[in-house]
């Protein structure tokens, strides 16, 4: 063989190697990134090619899948009450990302989770039958706290103190799922809801948090009752009235200027909501002491997965006296969602202990057999002494039997709350939020909730958390003790 036969044999033969490598690493190493790329029709394809698993409201299914006519997906999604429950579900879409527990147990849905998966399956390679998801939602307080809210731009959450299962989570105004399950009409259906400036597709329930002026007062008096600062509820407080926030000549008033806020007790100042009160506590307690009560409730935790990601609600650090002054009565820069003040309420409600919230009982098989059992996995911690948790319960009482909360009495049912007016906007130029959270209990049943109100039609003289707020929480409580 001559040499330059032996130099172009030698070539061809690299060249078939690097054919070789190259091929060999597009099928092992790049296969699965090919495979799971957004942009892979064969996905979509395998997806929609049969039924998808179902989520369980109730004992109810709240979706399905139905026959497409035309295309090369066979099956689309559907939603029964999609508006009811979408805060809940959130959608499975032809054309987009799925989200909330669509979005989280997809695999569980669509039949790829491998805990599905039989000896056949695995050695067929068939895609085995789809799981459920059954949800810890309670079909008639959702129903109350959806309606209740009405046409109101807001979020409600419904938490059993005791066991931590979540039983409403509404978020207004809503949307239809179902509007983006079809890839041929999704396009029109989000390019319309992206559009809205009420932005439907937020989750104000777990999603949206704003400052909950208030009603964060119960942290600040967990803080001062376990710290010792005070001894009970009913000492009096050394708290003038009006305070001046502390290095600056401003002074800090309350809403009514004839409540006896001055040197009130803990008591009378959740009673009437006194600003001088919390904002002086919190500057005795100082920005540490009052971070650490909050982050013992879950503020700061940008891991509160129930099981869809929370937003983070927020107590800030590195503040000046007269900043940690502001966070007593929540503001300046402390901001929550209705799930964080419904777990405030449902640890005090619970004796001082907070059982993790979480919105999915469990998981299962086609056959109906148990993958995971969340109930069981619910983990507890004591945030309160049983002596603080009493002690807050009964001042919450007084703010409903007698204070700024009446609109959330209950007969025949004991219920403790605070109503809470954040500011909002650049010197609370914009219409203030209207929170309310509260605690009911009745017949050996037990519910915490939490309600904002982040816009409605009343007029800014009429928003507050006792007017506005306060009668969802009744609504989903009732529905919550009903017998």
């Amino acid at each position: 063989m001559n040499k330059t036969i032996r130099r172009a044999s030698v070539f061809t033969l690299l060249l078939v190697l690097a054919l070789l490598v190259r091929a060999t690493w597009v099928q092992f190493y790049e296969g699965r990134a090919l495979a799971d790329d957004k942009n892979n029709r064969r996905n979509a394809i395998e997806t929609y090619s049969a039924p998808l698993g179902n989520i369980i409201v109730g004992g109810r299914s709240v979706t399905g899948s139905a026959p497409t006519r035309t295309g090369d997906l066979r099956y689309k999604r559907t939603y029964t009450d999609g508006e009811l429950y979408a805060a809940v579900t959130g959608y499975a879409s032809q054309a987009y990302a799925p989200t909330q527990l669509e979005g989280i147990y997809t695999d569980l849905l669509n039949g790829t989770d491998s805990r599905l998966k039989s000896v056949m399956d695995t050695v067929t390679g068939r895609r085995a039958d789809p799981g459920s998801v059954v949800t810890t939602i309670d079909p008639d307080v959702q129903k109350a706290a959806y309606e209740a809210l009405g046409d109101k731009k807001g979020g409600a959450v419904a938490v059993d103190p005791g066991t931590g299962r979540i039983l409403a989570v509404v978020s207004t105004p809503s949307y239809d799922p179902s509007s983006l399950t079809d890839a041929n009409t999704a396009g029109a259906a989000w390019k319309k809801l992206t559009a809205d400036p009420d932005r439907p597709l937020t989750n104000r329930a777990l999603r949206q948090p704003l400052p909950p002026g208030s009603t964060f007062k119960l942290v600040v008096a967990a803080a001062a009752l376990e710290d010792g600062l005070y001894s009970s509820v009913d000492e009096r407080t050394d708290s003038p009235d009006p305070y001046t926030l502390p290095g600056t000549a401003r002074q800090l008033t309350n809403e009514n200027p004839n409540a006896p806020c001055t040197n009130a007790t803990i008591r009378t100042a959740l009673e009437y909501s006194c600003n001088n009160v919390f904002a002086k506590m919190a500057v005795q307690l100082g920005e540490d002491k009052v971070r650490a009560m909050a982050e013992r409730f879950g503020f700061n935790d940008d891991e509160q997965d129930v099981p869809v990601r929370a937003y983070t609600s927020v107590y800030p650090s590195g503040m000046y006296p007269s900043e940690t002054a502001l966070t007593g009565i929540g503001q300046f820069d402390v901001t929550a969602t209705p799930l964080q003040m419904a777990m405030v309420s449902a640890a005090i409600a619970n004796g001082g202990k907070l059982v993790s919230p979480h919105m999915v009982a469990r998981i299962t098989d086609s056959g109906g057999d148990v993958l995971r059992d969340y109930d069981d996995e619910a983990g507890t911690k004591e945030i309160l002494s049983p002596s603080t948790a009493e002690q807050l319960q009964s001042a919450m009482r007084t703010v409903v039997e007698q204070g700024t909360g009446t609109n959330a009495r209950i007969p025949g049912a004991t219920v403790g709350g605070k109503t809470g007016t954040a500011q909002h906007g650049e010197n609370n130029s914009q219409v203030p939020y209207a929170w309310f959270t509260s605690w009911g209990k009745s017949g050996g049943k037990e519910v915490a909730v939490a309600v904002v109100v982040e816009q409605s039609d009343a007029a800014r003289s009429e928003v507050s958390g006792n007017g506005l707020a306060a009668p969802v929480a009744k609504a989903m409580m009732e529905a919550a003790l009903k017998d």
